[in-house]
């Protein structure tokens, strides 16, 4: 089965750390990824920019509309993700408590599945 572990992060939270501290924490995280690589359970990972840098969008009634970020109401910011392969609901939580982002965010834990269910 699919799992996708999202990396809720703070909003605001990265402008807090100096750029020593932002590198340090984005190695441990390449390494935690090349280490699921090494399982045999990695299928890809990403980082996200800030949401400075995003775009909202949405139609309605054949209406487009867009939002630049940063956005003001946003709590978290997705600031990354992990495609994992796991046998077992249990084993992609495991894995998201072993995820260095989970001293410094939320690792959300979502199946893959069609969205109708």
């Amino acid at each position: 089965m699919s799992y996708l572990l999202l990396i809720m992060e703070p909003a605001g939270q990265r402008a807090d750390r100096t750029e020593a501290e932002g590198r340090a924490l984005y190695d441990a995280m390449v390494r935690f990824g090349e280490d699921l690589k090494a399982r045999g359970l990695l299928r890809i990972t990403e980082a996200l920019r800030s949401d400075a840098d995003a775009v909202r969008v949405r139609v309605r009634d054949g209406r487009t509309a867009m939002v630049d970020g940063p956005f003001a109401e946003a709590k978290e910011i997705v600031g990354g993700f992990f495609l994992l392969d796991c046998e077992t609901r249990e084993q992609a939580v495991a894995i998201a408590a072993e995820c260095p982002a989970a001293a410094f965010a939320t690792v959300e834990v979502r199946e893959l599945g069609p969205c109708y269910t």
